[in-house]
């Protein structure tokens, strides 16, 4: 499994499905590892991730580590993080922000890639494009949505994304960070804990 997977993330890596609707090209941004534990599946990559090759390497990775207690080092361990975001590479500028993610990209990799990541315990869907993809019956708004996050959980948590811009909602919203966040730090520590043990027994 972990061959084939090696496999897929060479050909999504060259991938150039919608490269004429690109300016700045195609590089596809993604982390995955068979023995991974969490996915984050968000929007689409921006400029300085785009630039730098790194996902979540921006204002919004700082706040989304925060959330998760997770240092640097943890939250780029393939084999601990998986991240696959809705379009894989910079959809480049619109009239209000970052166009949204290439419509081709999520059903041409997604369903790929998931099977050979058999670890996976939970899912953090942030922002709207992912959540109308993975989560069934939802509500219509985003924090209708998130506060029903107990209905898709552990499998799938909603998130706002954790953009600068979004320092409004979450002060609107403090129940997010109160009651969400900690349910979502502790189940991903169990599980990152738990597969420390393992690795370091099959050592022994």
């Amino acid at each position: 499994m972990a061959k084939h997977l090696d496999n897929m993330l060479d050909q999504i890596r060259h991938c150039e499905i919608c490269k004429d609707h690109l300016l700045a090209g195609p590089r596809p941004i993604i982390q995955a590892h068979s023995q991974a534990r969490l996915m984050i599946i968000g929007q689409a990559p921006g400029l300085k991730v785009h630039e730098t090759g790194t996902p979540w390497n921006d204002p919004s990775g700082d706040r989304l580590r925060r959330w998760l207690n997770l240092d640097k080092d943890t939250f780029y361990d393939a084999q601990q993080i998986a991240i696959m975001p809705m379009g894989l590479c910079y959809p480049g500028k619109g009239k209000s922000g970052d166009l949204p993610p290439r419509p081709e990209c999520a059903p041409q990799w997604h369903h790929q890639v998931l099977p050979l990541l058999p670890n996976i315990g939970m899912t953090l869907v942030i922002g709207q494009y992912a959540q109308n993809y993975y989560l069934d019956n939802k509500p219509k708004t985003l924090t209708e949505t998130v506060r029903a996050w107990r209905q898709w959980a552990p499998q799938y948590i909603p998130m706002p994304h954790p953009s600068p811009r979004n320092t409004l909602w979450l002060k609107r919203n403090p129940w997010f960070e109160e009651d969400v966040v900690p349910y979502i730090r502790e189940y991903v520590h169990q599980h990152l804990d738990k597969q420390r043990i393992e690795v370091t027994n099959d050592k022994k």
